[in-house]
């Protein structure tokens, strides 16, 4: 007989690419939208109950990051704001104000493709998600599809730079 099931490790890592490509999928929509290309889903139970990507510029919402309106529409999708048991999947590193967020939401676990280095709140400038006074715990995972998530915001910045003349 065949074995036709994938050891836990390996199913875990191939669905969290899955998820990831999602993301990945949101932020090219934010790209054709004029925004810096994050994208982020918010899966529980194996669904997809939320996605989005940054609109800070057209939403003229400083907190329209791409975690933030995933959160919000998963919430709105589940009936509360607490999405307990919940994956965060995001195509870069998040800043310290959506990984609060997350902590107030109750996401079980957090999944980033690339580093932020200057402002990323989970490895790369800080720890925000291991502050000792917090209430709630988040694991957190780097580096899915990581080369991809980088290639497609470092394109967007290399031709916004070329566009300003810079």
């Amino acid at each position: 007989m065949y074995n036709l099931r994938m050891p836990t490790d390996e199913f875990a890592a191939a669905s969290d690419e899955l998820w990831m490509e999602r993301a990945l999928v949101q932020a090219r929509e934010g790209l054709r939208a004029g925004e810096v290309p994050v994208g982020a889903v918010v899966v529980l139970e194996g669904k997809l109950v939320g996605g989005g990507f940054n609109q800070p510029v057209s939403s003229h919402d400083p907190t329209a990051h791409a975690e933030i309106v995933a959160l919000r529409a998963a919430g709105m999708s589940v009936g509360n704001y607490r999405l307990t048991g919940a994956t965060l999947y995001v195509t870069i590193e998040p800043c310290q104000m959506c990984v609060g967020a997350m902590i107030h939401a109750r996401i079980a676990r957090l999944v980033y493709g690339a580093p932020e280095p200057k402002a990323g709140a989970i490895e790369s400038a800080m720890r925000a998600h291991e502050h000792p006074s917090l209430n709630h715990r988040i694991a957190a995972q780097g580096g899915v599809l990581e080369e991809r998530c980088r290639d497609l915001i470092q394109a967007f910045f290399r031709d916004r730079r070329t566009q300003d003349g810079a």
